[in-house]
């Protein structure tokens, strides 16, 4: 009989000794210890799903969004800076460096500075309008009135138009014989044509109008939602006391969506920088009449894109520069905000 060796109280077994010829346990190799240490596997004070969790695996599901931004964000925008400073070609070549040439050409440039004139007055005229005209479209449709559906729709509709569609309906609205020209006409308001799309000046308010026109219904959902977090108590009880709608909107409203008012400021102003489309179909492909309304998106395609006369070192050159015009701008706005909010 093999005799069984009993161990006192809280004393562990002692370990069998092997046979006598029996192979020695094996250590893991270094590709388990590997695996094991990449596996998912339980993590220590976890509870729940979270003890299978590797700290990597929340990176792992980042890597597509990362590899995103950097192929079509941060790559871009290095090789622009790169170009910038060489007289590369459009259609590619040998590009040699050339410092800053392309910056002191920029800045002796009258029709650079001619774009950026027409950039900045399109953000300084039509930021401000698109800030205010769609907060009061939205007050006008935030209350649940019968039919009030259909209004929300008309006006959020031309939004889902592409530019392109909507500025071939303004070409037909503005031409010298479209609609807008017949009926003044017929109703003696004019006696000729209103050179809408051939004056420089008309041009550029045209296409102002073309952008206030499809981003009001976008923007004036912006402020609808905004509009839902205002408490209506404070409405009810200025009312009781005897303040009328405009005090109303100008001392409860307007504080309510002031963080709203900031992030539209923003956003047009962004994108009053990069028009591109509104000019194009309301001037033609040279901006208007000699190029008199082309904006730096416009102007950078004429001296940057030209597979004939351009210069993509150049045309980096511009674009630098209208980032560094955007990224003032962004920052100018950021720096309201925190002001209004101290």
């Amino acid at each position: 009989m093999t005799a069984v060796r009993t161990m006192p109280d809280g004393e562990a077994p002692a370990t069998a000794p092997a046979a006598p010829g029996a192979p020695a346990p094996r250590a893991p190799g270094r590709m388990r210890r590997a695996l094991k240490a990449v596996t998912p596997g339980p993590t220590p004070d976890a509870g729940g799903a979270a003890i299978y969790r590797r700290w990597w695996l929340p990176w792992l599901w980042m890597l597509p969004a990362f590899f995103g931004a950097a192929a079509f964000g941060v790559f871009p925008f290095l090789n622009t800076l790169v170009l910038s400073f060489t007289d590369a070609k459009p259609l590619g070549g040998a590009a040699g460096f050339v410092g800053l040439d392309n910056y002191t050409r920029m800045l002796g440039d009258s029709d650079f500075w001619l774009a950026t004139r027409n950039s900045v007055l399109y953000a300084v005229i039509v930021v401000p309008l698109m800030v205010v005209l769609p907060l009061l479209l939205a007050v006008l449709v935030e209350k649940n009135l019968p039919g009030i559906g259909f209004f929300r729709s008309a006006f959020y509709t031309p939004v889902l138009a592409s530019s392109v569609v909507v500025g071939l309906s303004w070409q037909w609205l503005l031409a010298d014989q479209g609609l807008v020209n017949t009926w003044l006409e017929k109703a003696h308001v004019i006696r000729g044509a209103i050179p809408f799309l051939s004056d420089s000046w008309l041009i550029l308010l045209s296409a102002m109008g073309l952008t206030l026109w499809k981003g009001l219904g976008w923007y004036m959902i912006f402020y609808l939602a905004a509009l839902g977090n205002v408490p209506k108590e404070l409405h009810e009880a200025a009312s009781v006391d005897g303040a009328g709608a405009a005090r109303r909107f100008w001392h409860i409203t307007v504080p309510g969506v002031r963080t709203s008012m900031m992030l539209v400021g923003t956003l047009t102003g962004i994108g009053s920088l990069r028009v591109f489309t509104e000019i194009y179909m309301l001037g033609g492909s040279t901006g208007g009449p000699g190029g008199a309304d082309r904006t730096l998106p416009f102007y950078i395609r004429d001296v940057g894109l030209d597979p004939l006369s351009g210069n993509a070192g150049y045309g980096a050159a511009v674009s630098v520069a209208l980032f560094v015009l955007t990224l003032g701008l962004t920052l100018l706005a950021q720096r309201l905000t925190k002001e209004d909010e101290s």
